[in-house]
């Protein structure tokens, strides 16, 4: 494959992954908004303060208090006193927290499944091995 082709390529798969995501994210919408969504998804990794979640999402300290405080609002994120430094408030998901985030996962899976739906078992086969090959591009250092 030439330079130009590689070029080509990676324009394409970019497009079309950001495509994709933006697609499925917005899925979900009516279980709840994106930005919310992703709030719920970073905290079912780790505990964060308001302020490292801003700083991952990339938005300002003020956007990311008003989307925690609408997820506080509705029971899905609580609160808590960091032990080691009373200044800052520590994120957890709730018990409902993790529910809605299973609904959401669930509602993104189901849109993934009901679009691969005309896709012959060859072309399934391909996506398998796409999805090994894209895997190991998103670890690449």
């Amino acid at each position: 494959m030439t330079s130009a082709e590689r070029r080509k390529l990676a324009g394409d798969l970019r497009s079309v992954v950001l495509r994709m995501s933006r697609r499925i994210r917005f899925s979900g919408e009516a279980i709840l908004p994106p930005h919310q969504a992703t709030v719920l998804l970073k905290l079912d990794k780790e505990v964060l303060t308001p302020r490292q979640l801003a700083q991952i999402e990339c938005v300002s300290a003020p956007s990311m208090t008003r989307t925690v405080s609408a997820l506080v609002d509705q029971g899905l994120v609580r609160r808590e006193d960091d032990p080691d430094d009373g200044r800052q408030v520590r994120l957890h998901l709730t018990r409902d927290g993790r529910a809605r985030l299973a609904d959401i996962r669930r509602s993104r899976e189901e849109w993934m499944r009901s679009h691969m739906g005309g896709l012959s078992d060859e072309e399934c086969a391909v996506l398998r091995e796409a999805v090994d090959i894209l895997e190991r591009v998103v670890t690449a250092r």
